[in-house]
Formats: C-alpha cells, structure tokens, sequence
C-alpha cells in the first residue's frame, strides 16, 4: 500500500496524507461499476464475427447464360434478364464486387476477370441505387501491378467504384455455428459488412483443383497462409461460400484460359467461349459453368462436397435456366 501510494505522488508530483490516499482509493472503488458497466461491452467482447445474414432473392431465373460478342452488353443483358440489379441491390446499400485480379496479366491473357464485365456491373449497381461500391482482392502477383495491368481497376474507378487494397488489420476471424476447417481463419471485415456482395470470377483452369470458379474467387477475401486453405480445400471452400452468402454470381466465361491457369501468361491457351453467367446460386453457376468445357463438375473438389452435402443448387437440369444468344 506504501509503495502505490508513493507512485501516486510521483506520477502527480504531490505529497499526499494518509487520509487523501484513502480517500481517493475510496473514490476509484466507487467508480468500478461504471468502469465496467461502459467500457467493458467496448473492450471485452470476443474477437471474430459470423458470417453474412441470408438474404431471399426473388430472381426471374436460377441461372441465365448470355451469349456474344461485347462482354459489357452481355452482363447488362444478363442481369436485366434475372429481373434487373433492383433485385440484388437496394437504395443505399454498399455493394462489394468481387472480381479475380489476383495476377499480373492483361484482359487477353485470361487470367483475371474481364473489365468490362466489371464496369457493366458498378454502372448497374449504382443505378439500382446504391451508396458506395468497392473493389478489391488479396493478390498473389504485385498488388499494383495487377490491379493496374488487369484493366479492373480503371474500369471500375471510370464508374464511380471505390478500389482499394485491403489492409490486413480490417479484418476479423470467422467463427461458424458448426465445426469448419476455417474456424478463426482471418476475414476481411468489408466483405462482412457489405449489403450485398457481388462475386465475379473469371472461369480458367488451375493446376491444383481443375478449375478456378466462383467458390474458389471467393478466396480472395481470405488473409492468412493460402498453402494451408488448399489443404481439404473442397470443404473449406463451401464453408467459405456459406459464410459469405453472395447475392449474386457472375462468371465472366467470355475468354477462358483452358491451360496453365492459375497464372496463364500465354494468349495460345486462351479459347473464347462468349458467354457471361449470372446466378442466385453458386453451386449452379459453378457446375454450369463446368459444361462450358467439358469437365465434370463432380471432378471439382468444391463442388464434389457440395454434392455430397446437398449445398446449394446441385441439380442443372432441375433449375430455372434462361439462355439467351447474340
């Protein structure tokens, strides 16, 4: 007791009696409970969030698939078929699209996802009255360079979009009602607290899990070691895509890189399929989108344990599929 009354007169520079020192231990013993009572919720609430609330969409069409030869004309087709953005973005929400730039390659490269389908779906989005749109993703080449050489981000930024670089310190760790791999795995906060979110891969080839699709892109919010998510990435994947909830998928299948992917490089492994997907489901986009080259969703690892665990929209020729050509 003599000695924290000592360091009180040293930190005021006071010497105080025995009486004041009591009497201002007394005063602080009084003010615990509103200590507690105010700065407690603040500072002691267990770190991490839950994922994204649910949210029903009454689309025109589980999937509508739009063939052509101008990738921005065939989004805004697209998403005018599903019933229009009005569906998936309302008045004053902050939208998070999610594209593919995590590489250093240019739009014919195939290897990121197509500027211009980007563009079309920021223009559309704050058309449908939104407040703010963001773009971004965790990049595996340079962050600058990709962003910049990809075309997304002066694309997106031409139509008012907000595009960044996420900061690792934003974000938060995930915590799931049932036991996942991804327990804690680090979250950046922007794609929890969007109010909707928009994914839009690039459909490509990757060396490790036979395509890239949009449960995959979705990694790209993800921080941490990407060596460890793709150990059981099947069901991480699917655990990810449940966390967020997309509103809407969009798969840019306009050029496909059928070789070399993830990274690409060289035009000659590039095939165009001209054909933009849009989605309420990524399950289905992702199968659909399968077909599109002749691989067999069940040879995916993703979408294999989403089959197995009867996530999503699993059955094609069941669902409401609009096609729409030139």
């Amino acid at each position: 007791m003599d000695r924290f009354k000592l360091l009180l007169e040293r930190c005021t520079r006071k010497r105080m009696s025995r009486g004041q020192f009591i009497k201002l231990c007394i005063s602080g013993l009084a003010l615990l409970p509103a200590y507690r009572y105010f700065l407690k919720p603040l500072g002691a609430q267990p770190s991490g969030a839950s994922g994204r609330s649910k949210r029903t969409i009454h689309a025109n069409y589980d999937l509508v698939a739009v063939g052509g030869h101008d990738p921005y004309a065939m989004t805004v087709r697209a998403i005018e078929a599903m019933g229009g953005m009005g569906r998936f973005v309302r008045k004053n929400d902050a939208v998070l699209i999610k594209p593919n730039m995590g590489w250093d390659r240019t739009p014919e490269q195939a290897a990121n996802t197509n500027p211009l389908v980007v563009a079309a779906l920021v223009e559309l989005a704050f058309k449908a009255g939104a407040k703010k749109v963001n773009v971004f993703d965790i990049t595996c080449n340079d962050p600058r360079r990709s962003y910049e050489n990809s075309g997304i981000q002066k694309a997106a930024q031409d139509k008012g979009a907000s595009v960044y670089f996420p900061e690792e310190w934003n974000s938060t760790e995930a915590r799931f009602a049932y036991p996942s791999p991804l327990e804690n795995w680090p979250i950046l906060k922007d794609a929890l607290s969007c109010d909707t979110l928009i994914n839009v891969p690039v459909l490509k080839h990757h060396g490790l899990t036979g395509l890239t699709l949009s449960m995959k892109n979705l990694m790209g919010v993800c921080l941490g070691n990407r060596g460890l998510m793709h150990q059981d990435i099947g069901r991480k994947l699917v655990d990810l895509t449940d966390f967020l909830k997309p509103e809407l998928t969009v798969i840019d299948a306009f050029r496909v890189l059928v070789r070399n992917g993830p990274t690409g490089g060289d035009v000659g492994d590039v095939v165009e399929k001209k054909t933009i997907l849009a989605s309420v489901d990524s399950v289905l986009a992702d199968s659909y989108a399968c077909r599109l080259v002749d691989v067999d969703p069940r040879s995916i690892p993703y979408l294999a344990h989403a089959f197995e665990r009867g996530f999503g929209i699993c059955d094609i020729d069941k669902a409401r599929i609009l096609k729409l050509g030139a």
